[in-house]
């Protein structure tokens, strides 16, 4: 039962020490961006928030209107002066639970871990956005722009009118955010990071060719 015991406990470190240094090493190997001859016209942001990373763009143009799928009225100010949404995917219970790492549980993070709870959208407006070391400007095209709209779209649960579920909740983090319903579930293979990586990369933009941190995202944008 001993010899069992250490087999397992072993193999847990190993997997464990195995997943730190893919996730360390694998985001250095860069997915380069594609130029597809257009105008680069339209400016997306990626932010973090030092957990999650979302994807920003802007609430309405001429392609594609936001604000029609996830109402201003669904967040608590109502106001609908904001310029830029924020759009990020992840577990839901890191995202009603875990607004920071110190907020963080050992039942969340083992249920999403292993595929154990739902996914949720989590969506932000803001007025203006400001680049710094955690918010990063991207100019793309509207080809591209119009791929990346498939990608964030394609993320969403809707219900049988195709409309997009908000979550009923007062975890919320400010006065301007909601949570909606979405489609897949969360691992420590597919994070809410890895998801904002893969929107990159449906946008052809820079990306990690996998990462299931922030860090491996914004390594491409210093």
């Amino acid at each position: 039962m001993i010899i069992l015991l250490l087999k397992i406990l072993g193999t847990v470190l190993g997997v464990v020490i195995l997943y730190v240094v893919l996730g360390y090493l694998l985001p250095f190997i860069e997915v380069s961006a594609k130029d597809d001859r257009q105008k680069k016209e339209i400016p997306i942001y990626i932010y973090t928030n030092g957990v999650h990373t979302d994807i920003v763009m802007p609430v309405k143009n001429d392609m594609k209107d936001w604000s029609v799928m996830l109402p201003f009225n669904n967040i608590k100010s109502k106001q609908t002066d904001y310029n830029y949404i924020g759009v990020g995917w992840g577990d839901k219970g890191f995202y009603l639970d875990t607004p920071t790492w110190a907020d963080l549980k050992f039942s969340t993070a083992f249920k999403a871990a292993f595929w154990l709870s739902e996914s949720a959208m989590h969506c932000t407006y803001y007025r203006e956005m400001k680049e710094a070391a955690d918010c990063k400007k991207i100019m793309i095209s509207r080809n591209q722009y119009q791929k990346l709209i498939q990608f964030v779209d394609g993320k969403f649960d809707k219900d049988e009118n195709g409309k997009s579920i908000v979550i009923p909740t007062d975890a919320v983090y400010g006065d301007n955010d909601a949570f909606y319903d979405a489609k897949g579930k969360y691992s420590f293979l597919y994070t809410c990071n890895t998801w904002a990586n893969d929107a990159l990369k449906a946008a052809e933009q820079k990306a990690a060719f996998w990462t299931p941190s922030d860090y491996g995202i914004f390594l491409h944008y210093k």
